[in-house]
Parts: structure tokens; sequence; C-alpha cells
């Protein structure tokens, strides 16, 4: 029976291999500190914590998440150790919550590894408080207990881990956020949760604010080198950059003074203001009951939502959620069948009567048996489980509208460019390797609230391939143009400006459809003159709606200025940039998604390591994806490693060329 802790309260433990698991609605840090009797830290050696998630006894999550599991061994533990303490904070630098009374009561369960539940205790009465000591588990006379402890530190985690008596608190404090913040780089968006009835609600989203690491504009450059694409680059001698207006219309005011809500440090509130207060409608009727013992038959869009594409992107993230708790509950199983089977074959190894003849060889059949049954059982489970997620993909995948559908759905064939935005765009599929034919589309909030990284560094495949740089070189400018063209298509026309820096040139096959087709703002810019003059334009245009924004003044802004979401393509970095020209790109990276500039890097990281630890916060703000498959995502909960696919045009098609197509005649008309 589970004991419901209260603060100050304890209760007895009589395993010593535990998990704790916490759930607190928003994203946490979680880390386990080891303390000696008096509840000290002696150093850093003694708290497992993201940068270092194992200690003797201990493992705990790498990342920052709304549910963690931490491990927990009491028999490995030093003999020192008289305390394991169990430390919660929220992750700080973000757009997130800055104190826990603004987040739903942190819960914390101690539970067995075959999952049964000792004790738990809702963490209340936070208001202030950044930091705070969940529980702790102490040693007594040779016998361990657990203990509700929920006391608070306003100060955050390097307050905490100094009333903890660690010397080295805020140096560790400083490594932890260092930590998380490398994980966003690597972090699936949390999927929207659920309610209270079961059914997947819509879920808001923040931007991504970074550090204000200011640049200021270029100088003119040289004379740029002839353009591989044909022509000469806009901005020549004698020739001004060119401005692209807001096609057919005056500059909105709304548009840009709506971007405003972020820089308070708050999420988006993408709901219609109307509605704010309002429970959404029930979703659409569903397929018949099932007949007795079979499964429910899934429909696609049977989430809430005001409108099917709002209903099939709460869907789908409700598989991806299932689809993870499913497979860690399999895990779990497998991990406790496997623990369970070490510990009795230890039994038997222990006794000298039983490790020779007929009795030990039964003994150990008799485990490895037990060990069998737990698997299959877990197995099957999880089959039962795989089979209604595969048939709902099934009826969800041709559903999908063309901003969440892959580029081979027959949705693009009768392709219109829209009048509204889309609540979010497909970057690719996601799955993991105990149900590799389940395909998750990965779909991203709109507008983009942080930058995407596509890695061309060279990269190894799981059956054992190598993909060398160049090929993944280009492969990355194509998963580029893949997105980007995608941005493009799902935008109404003249509310997406597209901008390329191709310093070298050597991505002019790859860009061919963007070049071609017209729907770029200017042909690519070459050299380092056609960076500085790109960085320039769009670092001061940040400057000028920040400004505007900041200021309350709209209204102020240059006639004919464009107020358009802007994307910069980067390939070949750092070929052609020089401090300044990095500079305004990690300020571009950090403040232009705020203000309407979105930047995808096509790059690869070793080749930038001679700016040093310079370009690391430029890295952990941008979201990595790889122009092949790579298991480098986690979720939110668990930590699952997903295997990431980009969405790419099949070989062959002409979907890409037609889609582009009537994007640039869309575009033409409104000009």
């Amino acid at each position: 029976m589970t004991a419901e802790l209260v603060r100050g309260q304890n209760h007895p433990l009589s395993q010593a291999r535990l998990e704790i698991r916490i759930s607190a609605g928003t994203p946490i840090v979680a880390v386990a500190a080891l303390g000696d009797e008096n509840g000290r830290i002696h150093g850093l050696e003694w708290v497992a914590h993201p940068g270092a998630p194992t200690q003797p006894g201990l493992e705990v999550s790498r990342q920052a998440a709304a549910d963690h599991r931490l491990a927990v061994d009491l028999d490995a533990v030093p003999e020192a150790v008289h305390r394991v303490s169990v430390l919660l904070a929220l992750p700080v630098g973000g757009t997130g919550p800055v104190r826990f009374g603004a987040v739903a009561a942190p819960f914390v369960a101690v539970t067995g590894l075959g999952g049964d539940e000792v004790a738990s205790y809702t963490i209340t009465g936070l208001e202030a408080e950044s930091a705070v000591v969940a529980l702790e588990l102490y040693r007594r006379q040779d016998a361990w207990k657990v203990r509700a402890v929920g006391q608070g530190y306003a100060g955050g985690l390097a307050e905490l881990l100094t009333d903890q008596g660690l010397p080295q608190a805020h140096q560790l404090a400083g490594t932890v956020n260092d930590a998380v913040a490398q994980g966003l780089a690597r972090s699936v968006q949390a999927p929207p949760p659920r309610t209270a009835d079961g059914d997947r609600s819509r879920r808001t989203a923040a931007p991504a604010l970074g550090p204000d690491q200011g640049g200021t504009a270029p100088q003119p450059g040289p004379v740029p080198p002839v353009s591989p694409y044909g022509g000469q680059r806009p901005g020549g001698p004698g020739q001004p950059a060119p401005q692209q207006p807001y096609p057919g219309t005056a500059p909105d005011p709304s548009a840009v003074t709506e971007p405003s809500a972020p820089t308070a440090g708050g999420p988006i509130d993408y709901s219609h203001p109307r509605r704010q207060n309002a429970a959404p409608p029930p979703p659409p009727p569903t397929a018949p009951p099932a007949a007795p013992g079979q499964p429910a038959q899934p429909v696609a869009g049977d989430a809430t939502g005001w409108s099917m594409e709002e209903r099939l992107y709460n869907q789908v993230w409700g598989m991806f959620e299932d689809l993870a708790r499913t497979t860690a509950a399999y895990r779990s199983a497998v991990d406790f069948a496997e623990s369970r089977m070490d510990k009795e074959l230890e039994q038997v190894l222990s006794d000298p009567r039983s490790r020779i003849g007929g009795q030990g060889d039964a003994a150990r059949e008799a485990a490895r048996a037990r060990h069998t049954q737990l698997v299959t059982q877990a197995r099957e489970a999880l089959d039962r489980d795989l089979t209604q997620l595969a048939a709902e993909a099934d009826v969800v995948e041709p559903a999908l509208p063309p901003a969440y559908a892959r580029w081979d759905n027959p949705a693009w064939h009768a392709y219109r460019v829209p009048m509204e935005i889309p609540m979010a765009l497909r970057l690719g599929d996601l799955h993991l390797p105990e149900a590799d034919r389940i395909r998750i589309p990965m779909l991203v909030r709109l507008p983009l609230e942080r930058g995407l990284w596509i890695d061309s560094g060279a990269a190894g495949a799981s059956d054992g391939s190598f993909t060398d740089s160049h090929t993944m070189s280009r492969l990355g400018v194509e998963t580029a143009v893949a997105h980007a063209a995608r941005l493009l298509a799902v935008h109404p026309a003249g509310e997406f400006t597209v901008h390329v820096i191709d310093p070298a040139g050597s991505g002019a096959q790859p860009l061919a459809p963007l070049v071609r087709t017209g729907v770029l703002a200017a042909p690519p810019a070459l050299g380092a003159a056609g960076v500085a003059d790109v960085l320039g334009r769009l670092t001061q245009r940040v400057d000028l709606v920040q400004m505007a924004v900041r200021g309350g003044a709209a209204d102020s802004l240059p006639p004919g200025f464009d107020t358009s979401q802007q994307l910069l393509i980067v390939n070949d970095f750092p070929h052609g940039f020089d401090d300044r020209a990095v500079n305004q790109l990690r300020y571009l990276a950090d403040e232009g998604p705020v203000f309407g500039v979105h930047l995808m890097m096509v790059a690869d990281r070793e080749e930038s390591s001679g700016y040093g630890p310079l370009l690391d916060p430029l890295w952990r703000s941008l979201l990595r994806l790889t122009p092949v498959a790579d298991d480098h995502l986690a979720d939110p909960w668990v930590g699952h490693a997903w295997t990431y696919e980009p969405s790419l045009v099949p070989p062959g098609s002409q979907v890409l060329q037609q889609v582009l197509t009537q994007v640039a005649a869309a575009r033409t008309k409104f000009m």
C-alpha cells in the first residue's frame, strides 16, 4: 500500500534498488546528492546532475523534462553516505516559469523496480522558490527510510547547494545550467498535456530568448564575385540593396506589435482571444463502438480542438506521448526482469551447497524461465499498444494537411497557396527501435521559436555505413531547401521571405529549385561582401522592430517596411564570416525569432572549432537536425533516444517544383 506523505513525514524502505519518479507539468532539472550524517555534500563527485548523470548508486536524467525517472541503489552508495537527497530546480535563462508558485505542484513517488509504489509526496506550498529539496532517503541504524522535505530556495540551485554545505555550489549550479542548455539542442518539443478525461489538448509554446549579443552594421565590402546562380547579386556597385515590400498592402502594425508579448518572458497564447475562457468544442463523432474484446477503431482528428487542423495536431502529439510511455514501460519491465534474474542467480552462487549439482542447475533454469516469462508478458503488452498505435497512424497520416504531411502525401497534389498561417509545421519523422514501423510526425509550432541547425558533419549510420562530409554537405542543403519550401508553401503569399547566404557557391545545385522558381528575395549572397550585406540588413531589421515594439511605436516604422516573416539560410559556415559577421549571426539567432527573423544553418560544428567556446551559445540556441537518420533527439520525459528522419522530397518527384511555382505565381500577383 502506498504511503502518501506530508512534509516532514517519513516511511521505511524495504528495498535497496529504487526508482524515483517525478512529474511536474513543466520542464524541471532533477539532481540527486549524497550527504553525510549531517546532510553535508563533500564534493562535486557526490552530486549526480545532467552534466554528470551517474554517481555511485545514482543515475539521473541528462536533460530538463516534465517527467523524470531517477535510479537509486542504496547498496552501492559509499559507506560514508547517510543521505540521498532529491533536488528539483527550474531551468534558468529560458522563457519558462521562474518560480514554483507559477506551476502545478510537483509530484514525487518512490517505487520499486517492478513499478510498485512505496511512498509519494506532492510538494505544495511553494511560491517564490525556484529550487526545492523534494525528499531524502536517509539511513538510521542500518535501515533506510524516506522523508518528505519540501524545503524551497528562492535563490535557486546555487543557494540550495550552498545550504547543503557544498563548497563549489555556484560552480556546480553553473555546470548544471550549461548542461541543461546544451540539452535543448537535442530535445523534442513537449507535446500538449492531456486533459482530465484523457483527451489530447492544445499546448502553448514559448519562444527561445537568448542574451542580447549585439552586432554593428558592417561597412560596405568589395565587389562580389560572379554568381554561379546567374546574373549579378543585387546590391552591387551603384545599385542599392532591394527592399521587399509587403505585397499588396501597407505595413500592418499588428504584425509588428504582436511579437512583443514574449519579451515579458511569458509563453505565447495561441488561443483565440475571445475563447480563452471557454472550453474547446468536443471532438467529432468517433467510429462505432468496437465489438467486445476488440480494440476501438481509431479515427483521424478525434482529439480536442477548435478545428480539424488543431485536432490532428493534438492527436499526433498524443501518439508521440503514447509511444514514449508504452516504450518506457516495456524497458522498465525488461530491466526489472534482468535485475530479478541477476539477483536470483547471485543468491544461487552465494550458497556453496547450490553452486554445483542438480539443485543449482534447477535454480538457474527457474530464474531464467521467470525472466523469459516476464519479458514475454512485457512484449505482449507492448505489441498490443503498438498495434493500436500503428492502426491510428494508418488513418491519421492520409488525413494530414500539407503543413503536416510528407512530401509524398496526395494532399500536395491538390495544393493551393493558403490564406492563413497554420499552427504547426512538419520537420520530419520520429521513431523508436522497439517500434520501427511506426513513424510519428515531428511537428513544431509556428512561428518558429528557435532556429534550425542542419548538421552537415560526417556521420555514421546504425547499419555501419558512413557518409562523408562532402555528401553530408549536399544532403544538408537539400534538407534546408525542403524545409524552406515547406515554410514558403504553408504561408500566405507575401507572408514569408527567404534569404540565402552561400559564400563559396558550394550549394548552387541543391539550391537551384529556390533560385529557378524565383521565390527568394534575392539571389544567394556570395563572398564576404554578400555575407556582410545580408547580415547587416537583417540585423538592422531586428533592431528597428525591437525598438518599435519595446517603445510602443510600431506605427513609426519606415514606410514600405516589410512586415513578413524572414528566414535566413546560411550554408558553408564559417566560410566568408569574420568576427563581426559571427557576432551578428549570434544576435539573429538569439533575438531574431521574437521579431520575425529566423535562422537555418547548414554547418559542420567541427569546422567552426577555431572560434572556440565563442559559438557554443549559438549551437545551443538552435534545434539540431540531421540530413540522414540519426538518434540524437530526446523526449521530454525519460529521455528516449528518438531516431529522427528528415522530411525530404522523394527522388524523381516534381512536387517541390510544382509547389514553388505556385508560390512564386501567388507572390507575383501581390507585388
